[in-house]
């Protein structure tokens, strides 16, 4: 591995998990209850649960591609995002956080190790160190959301402080 790819790989993983830019995502969402993650804001097109899913649902998606496999792609992006506004119960909504987070973790393991300007199979033109960026870029677009709606409902900052302030 390239001394290059090394750098980009450290900067994507600072990407991926968080790192400077905003707290950590791992830390923003577990302490979410289902009850906060279904809630429903009049000005705002989506709940936390939705968000999370959406996030989820991409983040696969890339990853998948990285494997080198080709993804479903939806005939709608509105398939990305599910229909119902809340998990089922505590224990589906915390394997939906785990699942999340498993996939950074993946996303996290595979920019530590991998040759990162490898060309994928079944997206022309596109590299794992882009797709990398994206899910760090699309996830932290949407978290910045997450963290916009825990403080209208007052849920803000999670155990352990958040920043920024």
């Amino acid at each position: 591995m390239s001394d290059a790819n090394q750098s980009f790989g450290q900067a994507l993983v600072k990407s991926l998990v968080g790192e400077r830019g905003h707290l950590p995502i791992a830390r923003a969402l577990p302490d979410i209850s289902v009850e906060l993650a279904g809630r429903v804001h009049e000005h705002m097109p989506y709940t936390i649960y939705q968000l999370v899913k959406h996030m989820h649902y991409w983040q696969q998606f890339m990853l998948t591609h990285i494997e080198g496999k080709k993804p479903q792609l939806p005939a709608n992006v509105m398939e990305s995002w599910p229909e119902e506004t809340e998990p089922q119960d505590e224990a589906t909504w915390t394997a939906d956080i785990q699942a999340f987070l498993a996939g950074i973790d993946q996303a996290v393991t595979i920019a530590k190790t991998a040759q990162l300007d490898n060309t994928l199979p079944y997206f022309p033109g596109e590299t794992i160190a882009g797709l990398l960026r994206n899910i760090a870029s699309h996830n932290s677009y949407h978290l910045g959301e997450i963290v916009l709606l825990r403080r209208f409902y007052g849920a803000w900052p999670p155990p352990g402080g958040g920043y920024p302030a």
